[in-house]
């Protein structure tokens, strides 16, 4: 099996009316959240959509820093 791990960097804009995933031509990732950001809820959304897009478990995701922060440096298992 492959354990590897992936680390992106992710800046979040929560409060959108849409939610999407787009990657930039320098290998970070923006992501709209519909949540504002209150008590986690944005980043649960955060980790619920990369979840799918990686079609990795929820566990696997884990976000290293930024976690109050738009910016976010964001680890993904396998």
């Amino acid at each position: 099996m492959n354990h590897k791990k992936m680390k992106i960097q992710v800046k979040v804009k929560p409060n959108s009316q849409q939610q999407k995933i787009e990657e930039g031509a320098n290998g970070s990732w923006t992501v709209r959240l519909k949540s504002p950001p209150v008590d986690g809820k944005a980043n649960q959304e955060l980790i619920e959509m990369l979840a799918k897009k990686f079609r990795v478990a929820k566990s696997q995701i884990v976000i290293k820093s930024g976690l109050s922060s738009r910016n976010k440096l964001v680890e993904i298992g396998e």
